[in-house]
């Protein structure tokens, strides 16, 4: 990983004519292209367990192994990207994953697909993390506000569009074609990258730290082998609460070493850094009561209200609408309110958004929800562009490449922190009540408990000054002068 210490020298600031548009919208492909397979698998897995006659739940082990290796190898992608070049290893992380792709649309059996959706998740973990370094590196930052807003979209978009399109594509051509349709995107990909993205150098950043490594990928892996099959069935009564378990004994033990060590796998002294210390933490707990909300609402839609699949996948698409309609409002927003304040008051207005759900009845027209959604989409969207930008504004560039891999792991395990979050509220509030089935009233607590913990993050981000940021944002606190973004 990168060198630890705050006083890392500088690598310059980044090209004055870099086109970030261009780059942030090529970068923000290849991430859409991941978040919609991840998504879209999801709808085709029982036309896949039908042809390979086996039962759904062991077929649940293609979405758990490829989280688990996607989360496993992040925390070594910015090693990776300063040792062999960051545009280097994105070109090939496109490649490992269209290839993977290509494996799984061929698989015959359980045992292939979990092996082709390892190497995919390999693929994905090189491609999220470096995609990132690789637009910050080549933004200044007036720049970098725009282009965050551009890797938000494919983040909301990709998960409520994923399960609609998967539906389409499996019954119109199979659910092999799901895997296939990367390809040519992939292809596109690469040649794209090559031919607009600027070609980064490669550093020396000295040895990696093998135990570290070692340590974080045992506790990510037994962390999220726990998170993907707690309450589903696919593991043995018990198994998933002794992964979760070892998992944080693991974590305990990755804690205790990064503190050591000169270059850790996990440099924690970036935590010291106020903006990224919100946006990581408190942004994993807003990120984990939000990540509930894909999975809860099309579940509502059907087992409560009755609704077809295409129906909930065509109303669940709001939230990506809404997620669109605020790209272009971002930057002016945040110059002119500045990062404290529009977080506090999107954490606020996103739980209002999550929760408001819990009022969705089978009599409410889907327009009205409709709308409610695109609305709650259009707050989380200001709420991750904003987590995502001052997360990295006063990150050092030589410390790049251990923030987005610090920030991509945290990044990816609160989206299944908070599945877990809902399946386990639905369980409990069916239990309590005594009924034998998942109901609407469930439905009803799991938003509320989600809309819950969103406002939680609201404290954490009052903590932050009332300036944080602002060289990235050009907003003036009060009494003071307004900033020109610096560059």
């Amino acid at each position: 990983m990168s060198d630890a210490s705050p006083a890392a020298p500088s690598l310059g600031p980044p090209p004055a004519r870099t086109d970030h548009r261009l780059i942030a919208a090529i970068v923000a492909s290849a991430l859409f292209m991941q978040n919609l397979d991840s998504a879209a698998v999801t709808t085709a897995l029982p036309a896949m367990a039908r042809e390979m006659g086996v039962e759904p739940a062991r077929l649940g082990a293609a979405i758990t192994s490829y989280l688990v290796a996607l989360t496993v190898f992040i925390p070594v992608s910015g090693w990776v990207a300063d040792r062999f070049g960051a545009k280097r290893v994105f070109m090939a992380a496109i490649a490992v994953f269209t290839i993977a792709s290509i494996l799984c649309g061929r698989a015959t059996g359980v045992p292939e697909m979990i092996g082709a959706r390892v190497l995919q998740g390999v693929g994905g973990a090189m491609m999220v993390p470096v995609a990132r370094l690789l637009l910050l590196r080549q933004v200044r930052k007036d720049q970098m506000l725009n282009a965050m807003a551009w890797l938000t979209i494919p983040a909301m978009i990709g998960p409520v569009s994923g399960p609609p399109l998967g539906g389409l594509l499996t019954d119109a051509f199979g659910w092999r074609s799901v895997f296939l349709i990367n390809v040519p995107i992939g292809l596109l990909g690469i040649a794209m990258v090559a031919w607009k993205i600027p070609r980064m150098a490669p550093t020396d950043p000295g040895p990696p730290d093998l135990k570290g490594l070692t340590l974080l990928g045992l506790a990510l892996a037994l962390f999220m082998t726990g998170l993907e099959t707690f309450g589903r069935g696919v593991l043995p009564r018990g198994m998933p609460e002794v992964a979760l378990l070892l998992g944080a004994g693991f974590g305990w033990a990755v804690v205790r070493h990064c503190r050591q060590v000169a270059r850790p796998a996990l440099d924690l002294s970036l935590l010291r850094i106020p903006t990224f210390n919100r946006s990581t933490l408190a942004g994993s707990l807003f990120r984990s009561g939000a990540g509930a909300t894909p999975f809860l609402v099309p579940m509502l839609l059907q087992v409560g209200f009755g609704k077809t699949a295409s129906e909930a996948g065509l109303v669940s698409f709001a939230t990506a609408l809404g997620a669109m309609a605020m790209k272009p409002l971002a930057r002016p927003i945040l110059q002119r309110f500045g990062f404290r304040t529009v977080l506090v008051a999107g954490a606020l207005l996103a739980a209002f958004g999550v929760a408001v759900a819990a009022l969705f009845t089978p009599a409410w027209p889907l327009p009205a929800i409709f709308l409610l959604l695109a609305l709650g989409g259009l707050f989380r969207s200001l709420q991750f562009t904003a987590l995502n930008t001052l997360a990295f504004a006063d990150v050092p560039t030589a410390r790049l490449s251990a923030a987005t891999s610090f920030a991509g792991t945290a990044q990816q395990l609160s989206p299944a922190l908070g599945v877990v979050l809902a399946t386990t509220t639905l369980e409990l509030s069916s239990h309590l009540a005594g009924r034998a089935a998942i109901g609407v009233p469930d439905f009803c607590v799991a938003f509320l408990v989600a809309g819950a913990v969103v406002a939680a993050s609201t404290p954490f981000f009052m903590s932050l000054a009332p300036d944080a940021g602002a060289d990235v944002s050009g907003h003036a606190p009060a009494g003071g002068v307004r900033r020109a973004p610096a560059e």
